[in-house]
């Protein structure tokens, strides 16, 4: 028997190699002569160089860089086992998480950091650049990210801009003749899920910027500030994607990957899943395990549970679906490619408990949901 285990990490307890690890230990219990595939799974966000770097055999790096306030922080990204792909989070360099809440302020904080990373894993021969863009402080357009690249961004004093998404308010010209050459040959992957536009009721400051720390009237003053960057960008690079799908995403950053890198947006799960070559995995097996800390109806949106088990569809393959959490409105995702969800919780539990005993959670769930599973093909 063939089985690939394909879980998400669970948020703030366990990768998703460990995840995996534990499905799998649970699994063996039941048949010790099982062939077993582990295939870490990410969606772009949190969790994404981990998984990739697990998945393929790659390597993690640390990397000093310009934090969201303009201090030092350091920065895990990865390169993957072919030497030539890098993958980074934008939230490692500019996320949320590096903000106390008391200093959250989308108006001064910047991108600078991610672009730093473009150039850590150009330093290193990369040629490809997988980027996810959860979990922002910032809304500055990704302007800070093409400075660290080279791009001056100028005010009507012919002086670089400050940091920050109101300055963008002040920005007269935009010169990109200075920026990095190796950008050229450079292929850049946008994995996200969000299809915000940059400007308006649904655009970035509109709907993340109170996350961040803006205000109503802050709010009004990124979204205007934003719009006039994408004018500037319109009259002088010729490239208009403020209402592109995703320009809104990380603050801005989509729009600014998308202009300065020349970045393609693709759904986080798609990108692993192409990544961590899983269809090769899924021909030819027998049963398909995946997993999330919570399943929930958004997990039919794009989330790792329903992206590995539409693709196992394809093959026919049965799915089980292992969470921390299950809630009453996860039965969309029966739709969805997903035959059963089966919560590691043995009874009432706290949740403190539940992450501390999660790996042997996980392992009894997994033995658990392979005994009825082999109960059914005796049948």
């Amino acid at each position: 028997m063939k089985i690939v285990i394909a879980p998400q990490g669970f948020k703030g307890n366990l990768t998703a190699l460990q995840v995996a690890r534990a499905i799998e230990e649970g699994i063996k219990r039941v048949v010790p002569d099982t062939q077993t595939t582990i295939k870490p799974m990410a969606d772009g966000g949190e969790g994404t160089v981990q998984a990739l770097v697990d998945a393929t055999g790659g390597k993690m790096i640390a990397t000093e860089v310009t934090g969201p306030l303009g201090k030092p922080v350091t920065a895990q990204w990865g390169i993957l086992s072919d030497k030539v792909t890098a993958v980074i989070e934008m939230a490692a360099a500019s996320g949320l998480p590096l903000v106390p809440p008391e200093k959250r302020d989308p108006l001064v904080t910047t991108t600078h950091g991610t672009g730093e990373l473009v150039v850590a894993a150009l330093d290193n021969g990369c040629r490809k650049l997988i980027t996810g863009i959860g979990g922002s402080a910032t809304n500055d357009g990704g302007a800070g990210m093409a400075q660290a690249l080279g791009a001056r961004l100028l005010d009507a004093k012919g002086k670089e801009l400050p940091s920050g998404g109101t300055a963008l308010a002040q920005l007269e010209r935009i010169d990109i003749s200075q920026m990095d050459s190796r950008l050229t040959d450079f292929k850049v992957t946008l994995a996200s899920d969000v299809n915000n536009p940059l400007c308006g009721p649904n655009g970035a400051s509109a709907i993340y910027g109170p996350q961040k720390g803006a205000t109503e009237t802050q709010v009004r003053q990124l979204d205007a500030a934003l719009s006039h960057y994408a004018d500037i960008i319109q009259r002088d690079l010729g490239i208009d994607l403020r209402d592109a799908p995703g320009a809104g995403a990380a603050g801005g950053l989509g729009l600014g990957l998308m202009v300065f890198l020349k970045a393609r947006p693709i759904p986080g799960i798609d990108v692993v899943i192409k990544a961590t070559d899983l269809m090769a995995d899924l021909e030819g097996a027998d049963l398909v395990f995946t997993a999330e800390g919570r399943i929930d109806c958004q997990s039919a949106m794009g989330k790792v549970p329903t992206g590995v088990a539409l693709k196992a569809k394809e093959f026919g393959l049965p799915v089980i679906a292992l969470a921390g959490e299950v809630t009453d409105d996860c039965r969309i995702i029966y739709e969805q490619g997903i035959d059963a969800v089966v919560s590691i919780a043995p009874g009432p539990i706290t949740l403190n408990q539940s992450m501390a005993e999660a790996e042997k959670l996980i392992g009894n769930a997994a033995e658990c949901a392979m005994r009825v599973f082999v109960c059914r093909v005796k049948e």
